[in-house]
């Protein structure tokens, strides 16, 4: 009964919009964070291997984490379920291994509102990956509006050169951002297909270990090094960013699990929000998130998003 009630909880309005709330503010604040890391932890934009290095430890400590809390609730150590390690060998690879390649490497070379504006393309994306690649919806013409508006404005963000060449982006930086999008995409519509057969969290905390593992196997084979030198600010960082993947999959994957999913993902356009406020606290952006540029293509991306699910939100609440 007592389960009965708590499920019943998660899909009021109310609760669902601070609980996803808090995972859209944690995933906003990974920018800043990632790029305040390189700086704790001494990794300059151009040594590619620390950065694969750094991330590696990020993941296998949030890994750790997920498993940790998951079997504290199970009163057992949980361990993958039999027949899905395709599964998880899918997801890390997509999700951890060549997202977070493309993200960390493209934000050594990417300022943070860049980041956060790009990042919050991820909802377009894996609309248009649901839909045209595993068809598991249609892609109707309020969805497509929705993303072009949303993708007019991740190009707005680009469109400010340095040089008078509004036209001029980096490949390495905004880029690799938005290529780790494309693989975030594909791991949401795996972690959908996945979850049917097996225990989501399971398979997310597995595959964040695994990932992870990859990644500083990749790292450290490459020469890659990570200084401290006594700060301990920098392991507080390290267990923040583990925390925000952690905790973050975690509240996503129960409100898909008891809600629909355009439901919860109309919430997604916080993160953009989030992303862009949280980087000019604290990397000092201030000028270039508060710029024209900035906040039309911030508003944008929020008015792509809303388009895209906010009908459908009404529809079925």
């Amino acid at each position: 009964m007592n389960t009965q009630q708590n499920n019943s909880k998660l899909t009021q309005l109310p609760v669902v919009m601070f609980l996803a709330g808090i995972c859209c503010f944690l995933w906003g604040s990974a920018t800043p964070a990632i790029k305040t890391g390189y700086q704790l932890f001494q990794i300059q934009s151009s040594d590619a291997m620390s950065i694969i290095l750094f991330a590696g430890m990020r993941f296998v400590l949030a890994g750790f984490l997920v498993i940790l809390f998951h079997s504290i609730q199970e009163r057992h150590w949980i361990m993958p379920e039999p027949g899905s390690g395709k599964a998880i060998v899918s997801l890390c690879l997509n999700q951890t291994v060549l997202q977070y390649y493309f993200f960390y490497t493209g934000l050594a070379h990417a300022s943070g509102v860049h980041g956060a504006i790009i990042t919050g393309g991820n909802v377009f994306i894996s609309i248009l990956v649901a839909s045209l690649i595993f068809r598991y919806e249609k892609l109707t013409a309020r969805k497509m509006i929705g993303c072009v508006i949303g993708f007019v404005g991740i190009s707005m963000i680009n469109l400010s050169g340095q040089k008078g060449n509004m036209f001029e982006v980096s490949l390495l930086g905004e880029g690799f951002v938005l290529f780790a999008q494309v693989f975030y995409a594909t791991s949401s519509a795996l972690l959908k297909k996945y979850g049917n057969k097996h225990d989501v969290v399971t398979l997310r905390s597995y595959q964040f270990m695994l990932g992870g593992l990859i990644l500083m196997t990749l790292g450290l084979a490459g020469g890659g090094r990570v200084q401290v030198s006594g700060n301990y600010l920098a392991y507080i960082l390290l267990l923040y960013m583990a925390f925000i993947s952690a905790v973050a999959y975690t509240l996503w994957g129960v409100l898909l699990k008891y809600n629909p999913v355009s439901r919860v993902t109309v919430f997604g356009f916080m993160n953009p929000v989030f992303g862009v406020l949280l980087s000019a606290l604290v990397l000092g952006e201030t000028a270039q998130a508060f710029s024209v540029n900035s906040l039309v293509a911030l508003i944008l991306v929020c008015i792509g998003i809303y388009i895209v699910n906010s009908v459908k939100v009404l529809k079925e609440a």
